[in-house]
């Protein structure tokens, strides 16, 4: 999806993907994230999101929610987290990170919240009566104010499955009667998920949720809670940051948009350089077939082709489609190629449901490529 693009706007990364992976330092099944270009994307965001007034919260589940990268993204400009769950938080944490938005994908368990709330979190989102209860609790307990965003849900909404969720809007005067009981909570704001979906072609499109989020703002407002937040995510990018403004938002999150790897980035040339490739390595041939190792795929990445170096010579072949039924311990090629040469593919992921290697390396734009670190897919060290 992404291999020509990151071929000709990285090739340095490629370079040095093939480099780390013939001297044995990187083994097959690792992600390289090009650090200097997911500085570079963060640092522009950052200053774009600033002139159109839109607050950016970074999200690092798409490159394995790496405390390293996300020390960086945090130090160039983009300063708080919004993690997918609960485990995402805790990293981030460990990590000694600010958090911006807990609880939008994934509800914070109960017994976590008052960690979580210890430690501080600027918003927490809600699916429920019952979370804002226990939200208020141990706000009481902690003498602390809390912020939460309220997800909200309507028929014809874009919702994805596995992530069901939210308020109708009819349910949202009772979050106004108990919050306004409650001076320990404010209802900062509105979210849904997602806010912007790409055409196939060259445009990144509002759903019905964002009509949905305007329409809560409004019977929060006429309940007397005054909405200062409005929660636009997905796709965040340079592309989607006016039109967040436009319709009305406050807050985009970018995390594919970090390396360059939303859908639209593999149809235009954007601001976003491509910063993530993924290495492996041949295993062995079979009926006019090579295999590859595996560990990496992701059911949505559209995996299509890869680059193959034996020796000096690199080829590019078509990767042949792979059931979702199964497990990827190999990926096969349409044609044979030389046991032992390195794999090169760059497509869209989400490094956290893999069980792939991240090394993160620094200085490939300046040509003095480091290691920082090999870590899993979960944002946990395996070795410097």
């Amino acid at each position: 999806m992404f291999l020509d693009v990151t071929t000709r706007r990285n090739s340095k990364l490629i370079d040095v993907a093939f480099d780390l992976h013939q001297k044995g330092l990187v083994l097959p099944d690792t992600y390289i994230l090009d650090v200097d270009a997911i500085e570079s994307n963060a640092s522009s965001l950052a200053k774009d999101a600033e002139k159109q007034g839109i607050r950016l919260f970074y999200m690092t589940k798409q490159f394995g929610r790496n405390p390293y990268v996300a020390q960086r993204i945090h130090d160039i400009g983009i300063e708080k987290a919004v993690v997918v769950d609960y485990k995402e938080a805790l990293i981030m944490m460990e990590q000694g990170l600010p958090l911006g938005n807990v609880g939008h994908l994934v509800q914070i368990p109960k017994q976590l919240l008052k960690r979580i709330m210890a430690y501080g979190a600027e918003f927490i989102t809600i699916y429920s009566l019952e979370a804002l209860q226990q939200i208020i609790d141990v706000s009481v307990e902690l003498n602390i104010k809390q912020k939460v965003l309220v997800k909200v849900i309507e028929t014809g909404d874009q919702i994805y499955e596995g992530q069901f969720g939210g308020f109708h809007l009819n349910e949202l005067p009772s979050i106004a009667k108990l919050s306004s009981k409650n001076k320990s909570v404010e209802i900062a704001g509105v979210t849904s998920f997602p806010c912007f979906l790409f055409d196939g072609k060259s445009k990144l499109t509002p759903t019905n949720n964002v009509q949905t989020i305007k329409k809560a703002k409004k019977i929060f407002e006429e309940s007397g809670i005054e909405i200062t937040e409005v929660n636009i995510p997905s796709a965040t990018c340079h592309e989607t940051i006016p039109l967040i403004k436009e319709i009305g938002g406050t807050q985009g999150e970018p995390g594919h948009a970090l390396t360059g790897t939303t859908p639209l980035h593999a149809k235009l040339d954007l601001p976003e350089i491509p910063a993530m490739v993924y290495v492996s390595e041949i295993s062995h041939n079979l009926d006019g077939k090579a295999y590859f190792y595996g560990g990496g795929y992701y059911r949505r990445g559209h995996l299509e082709s890869v680059l193959i170096k034996n020796g000096d010579s690199v080829i590019n072949d078509s990767v042949e489609s792979f059931s979702d039924e199964n497990i990827d311990y190999y990926l096969s090629t349409s044609k044979e190629h030389s046991i032992g040469s390195t794999v090169i593919a760059a497509f869209r992921t989400q490094i956290f449901v893999t069980r792939s290697d991240v090394a993160v390396v620094s200085g490939i734009q300046k040509g003095i490529p480091k290691i920082e670190g090999i870590y899993d897919s979960l944002g946990n060290l395996i070795r410097r």
